[in-house]
């Protein structure tokens, strides 16, 4: 099993939480991104840099994507894309997003995305607090170990 990191929105906390547990346990952790990100040397931590466009990064990590896999990313449709091919998918502020949840929040998604098309500032998303850093890091957690038990 892999986990696959949506790195061009990826807050550097988060980041620095899969390096060590990848580096911990070995886990093979790719993040993939419109851009160069800094990671540090290791065997077991890789990054993937797409040409510039449109979701260029999300088509990447669906289609290296195996079933079992993590998918960490904020991104809505490619949530929903990893779901349908197995993945768990798991936020940067610990929200696990899965079948049962993906269409309200894909509704959601749109929804917002017509309020801001016609003008509405809706803001954007609160800074991730520590609630959050700890919520994240114990759903990577328990997701790993489920993977050295099977």
């Amino acid at each position: 099993m892999k986990i696959w990191v949506d790195g061009d929105a990826c807050p550097v906390v988060i980041r620095d939480v899969l390096c060590k547990a990848a580096e911990r346990t070995a886990t093979t952790t790719t993040f993939v991104a419109n851009q160069a990100v800094p990671i540090p040397r290791s065997k077991c931590i890789r990054s993937i840099q797409v040409a510039s466009g449109y979701d260029a990064a999300d088509n990447e990590i669906v289609a290296r994507l195996e079933a079992g896999d993590l998918v960490i990313t904020s991104d809505i449709p490619l949530a929903s894309d990893a779901i349908e091919k197995g993945a768990m998918v798991l936020s940067p502020r610990g929200e696990i997003y899965d079948a049962d949840n993906i269409r309200a929040r894909l509704t959601m998604r749109d929804f917002m995305e017509s309020l801001r098309a016609s003008g509405v500032d809706s803001g954007g998303p609160p800074p991730l607090s520590q609630a959050d850093r700890k919520t994240f890091a114990g759903h990577l957690d328990k997701w790993l170990q489920n993977v050295v038990q099977n």
